[in-house]
């Protein structure tokens, strides 16, 4: 699947301090990136909560930022607050760029090639299917200010042996505690048609067990879903219900292949 990530956000840092300024902003480990490489991760604010999401690329002579085209604004003012005494430089700039994603896990690991796409781009209800089928997030539907970074598939990239950065603290208290309260997970729903973005997530013990944020039927699949889940139902396998309709819980990425 060919994805065009032209209209996404692509925000140049240059300046002399940029790898010791974003590795000191975001969760990743920029300082440990060799140029060519990239990696997913967040700007969180003091207190841990998601801010921005963002996929990051080293270059030699400039570090690039993507993001979804309504976070552009955001992340930038993040960059410009943070970037007090340091040689940094933001901006953003257009460039044609896509991904090619061969299943649900690549939607997390292809890199962005900043190139026009190789031929024809993946329509965007297909996009959608595969985004839910990946645990991609959408900012302020899937993750939003009121979300931590272990709550969703950004756990995965979260690096607990990197020095201080913004919002480090909460994250490393509650993965010395174990877990926190609530994850992203995938659900499987019997039956057809999507469920309701926003629907509340059941179980036998727990009538409000977690809400649906996202929600496609997908043509391997059938109806699938995004939703958080309370620690009590979270396990892979359980059952659960969805506007009245039985649904398994599942790890995400779903299954791989597409």
């Amino acid at each position: 699947m060919i994805v065009d990530y032209s209209h996404w956000g692509h925000l140049e840092v240059t300046g002399a301090d940029r790898v010791r300024f974003l590795h000191g902003l975001t969760t990743i480990n920029v300082t440990g990136l060799a140029p060519g490489d990239h990696a997913w991760g967040a700007i969180l604010s003091p207190k841990g909560r998601v801010l921005t999401v963002i996929e990051l690329t080293l270059e030699a002579e400039r570090v690039l930022l993507h993001c979804e085209p309504a976070l552009v604004a955001k992340t930038l003012a993040l960059l410009d607050r943070y970037a007090v005494m340091d040689d940094v430089t933001s901006r953003s700039i257009a460039v044609a760029a896509h991904k090619q994603w061969s299943s649900p896990a690549e939607a997390w690991t292809a890199p962005v090639v900043l190139a026009p796409p190789p031929g024809p781009a993946a329509a965007a209800d297909e996009v959608e299917i595969a985004r839910v089928e990946a645990g991609l997030l959408r900012y302020g539907q899937d993750v939003d200010e009121d979300a931590f970074p272990f709550e969703t598939p950004l756990a995965a990239f979260l690096d607990y042996g990197k020095g201080c950065y913004v919002g480090q603290e909460p994250v490393f208290r509650v993965h010395a505690q174990g877990q926190g309260a609530r994850v992203l997970r995938g659900l499987r729903v019997a039956g057809d048609g999507a469920v309701s973005r926003g629907a509340t997530i059941k179980h036998p013990d727990r009538d409000k067990a977690g809400v649906v944020t996202s929600a496609v039927v997908s043509p391997r699949l059938g109806s699938v879903a995004l939703g958080y889940l309370h620690r009590t139902v979270w396990a892979p396998g359980g059952e659960v219900e969805v506007e009245g309709r039985r649904a398994t819980v599942v790890e995400l990425p779903l299954p791989p292949a597409w």
